[in-house]
């Protein structure tokens, strides 16, 4: 027999060679995943990082896109609206470009240079065509216009009779003919304020005549409260001369959240 010391050692080769190569395979994938992340499209330099340094009432408009980058049925859309042979100055909105990469105090009237989109031909004060002119507009971005000089969506679907008032996200559009910084199309946060079509004075009417039997309350779309005061007779009145209080001062309303016209 051979002696123990001559055992172990074939054993031992063997472990470091099953070591060896199991250490060659763990760096065979670490150098793969190093490879495939420096070729992967994240891998770069940082696009640079830029910061407005100026504060206070001076603003920055953003710039409006080229007449270049405006496809055929956007361009067929502008130019069935846009007047052809009118002042430039009073073309509407969609139907310039100006440069608005420029920077003016808030609130103060400040000149742009703009030019008709491609295929809108308008003239100067002088009457002759012009591919360049000035406009002055007031130096403001387009969500602070007053209401006025701008459209929201409608909402039908929040309560305008509550307490705090209830708003919803609506979405706005400038009008045409009104020129303003940045984004034409805009959200804002607005108060509900629509209506079903319930007059105030028609309520309060059958408030007063016909409430002891609910009219007022099955007039407002309330059938419950309407039935509950047709069968105890307006509450022995009680309910009725409350009704008259509420719908006097506005606090009851028609039950789809609406206001009175």
């Amino acid at each position: 027999t051979m002696a123990p010391g001559h055992l172990w050692k074939p054993d031992r080769d063997r472990c470091l060679k099953t070591y060896g190569v199991v250490v060659l395979l763990l760096m065979d994938v670490v150098v793969q995943g190093v490879n495939g992340y420096l070729r992967s499209s994240h891998v770069g330099p940082e696009p640079p990082y830029t910061r407005d340094t100026q504060h206070g009432p001076v603003i920055t408009s953003p710039v409006v896109p080229a007449a270049a980058s405006v496809s055929p049925p956007e361009e067929e859309n502008y130019i069935a609206k846009c007047p052809s042979g009118g002042l430039c100055s009073q073309l509407p909105a969609d139907c310039i470009n100006c440069n608005y990469q420029h920077n003016c105090t808030y609130g103060k009237p400040a000149s742009f240079q703009c030019k008709p989109k491609k295929g809108v031909h308008c003239i100067g004060e002088t009457g002759q065509q012009q591919t360049n002119f000035s406009l002055s507009i007031t130096c403001q971005f387009c969500w602070q216009l007053d209401p006025l000089l701008y459209r929201c969506s409608n909402s039908t679907n929040c309560m305008t009779v509550s307490c705090p008032r209830k708003r919803y996200n609506a979405t706005c559009n400038v009008l045409e003919h009104i020129h303003c910084l940045g984004k034409r199309h805009f959200q804002k946060r607005l108060f509900c304020n629509w209506t079903g079509g319930y007059k105030w004075s028609t309520a309060l009417a059958l408030s007063i005549t016909l409430g002891g039997f609910g009219a007022d309350r099955f007039y407002l779309g309330q059938w419950r409260e309407g039935l509950g005061k047709l069968f105890s007779f307006g509450g022995l009145g009680i309910w009725t001369l409350i009704d008259v209080l509420l719908i006097g001062v506005g606090y009851v309303g028609p039950a789809d959240g609406s206001l009175y016209i």
